[in-house]
C-alpha cells in the first residue's frame, strides 16, 4: 500500500512541476514481468479474506520472500531512475528485519495501538513483537487516519514511499526548478 500511496503522492508532484501522467506510458521500465510476478506471489501469499483461498504460513512467507527478491531484482534492473535506489533501500530494510525475525515483519503494539489495527498475533506477514531483533527497522510507527489503507509503517516503509514518490514524477517528465535550463539573453 505504501508504494501505491508514493505514486499517486509522485503523480501530484509531477503534475505541479510540469511532468505529464501520459508520459508514464513511454517510461522504459526495463523487466515489467518482474513486477508483475511479485505481485502475483503477493496476492497468491495474502489473499487478505476477498479472493476464496488461503495458505499457511510458511508457504505464505516463502512466497512473500520470493516477491521481495523479485521486486528488488526489477529495482536493480531499473536503478537508473531517480528514486528507485531509495526504493531499493527500503525494500531491502524491510526484507533485512522480516529475515532477522523468522519469516514476519514485527510491529510494536504500542505502534498497532496508536493505528487501530486490531490484531494480536500475525496478519499477512506482520506480528506484534515486543523486543524483534533489529528494532528500528520494524513497523514502529502509526500511519496517519486520513491515509487510505494504512496500518504501521517501518524505516524501509518510509524510504520505499520517498523514493516511489521522486521515482513517479521523474518519469512524468517534471522538471524541479533547480534543473531546468535558464535562458540567457545575450546583450545588446
Amino acid at each position: 500500500m505504501v508504494l501505491a500511496l508514493g505514486v499517486v503522492a509522485g503523480l501530484l508532484v509531477g503534475f505541479a512541476l510540469g511532468g505529464r501522467p501520459s508520459a508514464l506510458a513511454g517510461a522504459g521500465l526495463r523487466s515489467v514481468w518482474l513486477f508483475y510476478a511479485a505481485i502475483g506471489l503477493q496476492i497468491l501469499a495474502y489473499p487478505s479474506g476477498t479472493l476464496p483461498w488461503s495458505i499457511g504460513n510458511g508457504a505464505a512467507t516463502v512466497l512473500w520472500v520470493g516477491s521481495y527478491a523479485l521486486l528488488i531484482a526489477a529495482a536493480a534492473r531499473n536503478v537508473r531512475i531517480p528514486g528507485v535506489a531509495v526504493i531499493a533501500l527500503g525494500m531491502i530494510s524491510n526484507l533485512v528485519a522480516v529475515l532477522a525475525n523468522g519469516g514476519h515483519m514485527p510491529a510494536l503494539p504500542s505502534a498497532l495501538r496508536a493505528s487501530g489495527a486490531g490484531y494480536a498475533h500475525i496478519h499477512n506477514n506482520s506480528v506484534v513483537a515486543v523486543h524483534p531483533h533489529l528494532s528500528w527497522l520494524i513497523d514502529r510507527w502509526a500511519v496517519p487516519s486520513f491515509l487510505p489503507g494504512g496500518n504501521v509503517a517501518s524505516v524501509g516503509d518510509i524510504l520505499i514511499a520517498a523514493g516511489a514518490i521522486v521515482a513517479t514524477a521523474a518519469l512524468t517528465g517534471a522538471r524541479p526548478p533547480w534543473r531546468r535550463q535558464r535562458i540567457r539573453v545575450a546583450p545588446t
